[in-house]
């Protein structure tokens, strides 16, 4: 008798999707963050970062993505103030 594979599931990376003046950070389907770039007409050469309830703004496109994930992932791994993290 053969043995099936079973696979574990695992969360979904978080990835990166370029949109029309922006770029999203995506795990699955729930949106992580943003990074914007003013009006193609009017832009000023900054672009702008939100990651939950925190925003930003940053040079250079590596450098808003970078405190985008930066900031998901010290977001994620905190503990909730006012909840009840042993669920009694």
């Amino acid at each position: 008798m053969a043995k099936k594979s079973v696979r574990k599931a695992s969360k979904a990376r978080p990835f990166w999707e370029r949109g029309y003046q922006s770029h999203g950070y995506w795990q699955g389907k729930e949106r992580l963050g943003t990074v914007q770039l003013g009006e193609r007409s009017q832009w000023d050469g900054i672009y702008r970062w939100q990651a939950g309830s925190r925003a930003g703004e940053a040079k250079t496109l590596a450098e808003a993505k970078r405190a985008v994930e930066e900031t998901v992932l010290s977001l994620a791994s905190q503990l909730p103030l006012f909840g009840d993290p042993a669920g009694d």
